[in-house]
């Protein structure tokens, strides 16, 4: 089949460092497995669908439930978007993930966070908020309940910022402990003001229209069937998929 996904001898040099050692018998054909993978989270196949060629589906699954389980994938892509070379402008927003009813199950297990799925005018979602630098290749992304606000999501973001000059964000991160913050950093906030606040917040416009590559990097992530539409229960295994169409996409 041509439309098959493979991966390349370059790509996978990049993400061998980030392998866990196999102990015992020998691990099944990496470059298989991972190709067979991101098929499927890129197509939104069910993992019984996954074609013969990627081997046994069981394998896959298992495979994919394991290192995501151990957060391989998304200490891959932390360890990759490290080399950034980011020196100037950073950008942080958030979108919504649509959940599917199969992982819409609200219990919760005992000592356990939740689904990290919440009930929002669009239905029940998850929030990616993401950090990205002046290309638009994410850098950091953390996953809460959908109707969390944007200021838990900066919060949770901000200690992992990079040492740039800018930080760009929207109007649903106007909020002044967060200038403060960045102020303490030596980062400047390019944020328009609230609607409500009584005197205006000056920003530079020209600077601020940069911010269109966070929403195309959110718009090429949601290309991935299994990331635009939330079926995994489990919030690890679900910010690994995001973590891996990231990986691909931008830092292979």
């Amino acid at each position: 089949m041509s439309d098959l996904f493979w991966l390349t001898d370059a790509q996978m040099a990049r993400m061998a460092p980030f392998f866990p050692k196999s102990h015992g018998k020998p691990r099944v054909d990496d470059r298989r497995v991972l190709s067979g993978i991101i098929f499927i989270i890129r197509n939104g196949f069910r993992w019984c669908d996954a074609p013969t060629v990627y081997g046994p589906h069981k394998t896959l699954y298992s495979r994919w439930r394991r290192w995501s389980g151990k957060g391989i994938f998304a200490r891959m892509m932390a360890g990759l978007a490290a080399s950034h070379g980011e020196e100037k402008t950073v950008m942080i927003d958030a979108t919504y993930l649509k959940a599917h009813r199969t992982a819409t199950s609200m219990a919760v297990k005992k000592g356990g966070r939740g689904r990290l799925i919440g009930r929002t005018k669009g239905g029940m979602n998850t929030k990616l908020h993401a950090i990205c630098d002046s290309q638009g290749r994410p850098l950091d992304l953390f996953i809460t309940a959908g109707q969390v606000s944007d200021y838990i999501g900066a919060r949770a973001l901000l200690s992992g910022l990079p040492s740039v000059k800018w930080l760009l964000g929207d109007r649903g991160y106007d909020a002044d402990w967060l200038r403060d913050a960045l102020q303490d950093k030596g980062i400047r906030a390019c944020i328009p003001g609230r609607k409500q606040r009584k005197a205006p917040v000056k920003y530079d416009k020209r600077r601020y229209k940069r911010r269109s590559r966070i929403e195309i990097m959110f718009g090429r992530l949601k290309d991935w069937r299994r990331v635009a539409t939330r079926y995994d229960r489990c919030p690890k295994i679900f910010l690994s998929a995001i973590a891996l169409a990231a990986t691909v996409i931008y830092w292979l």
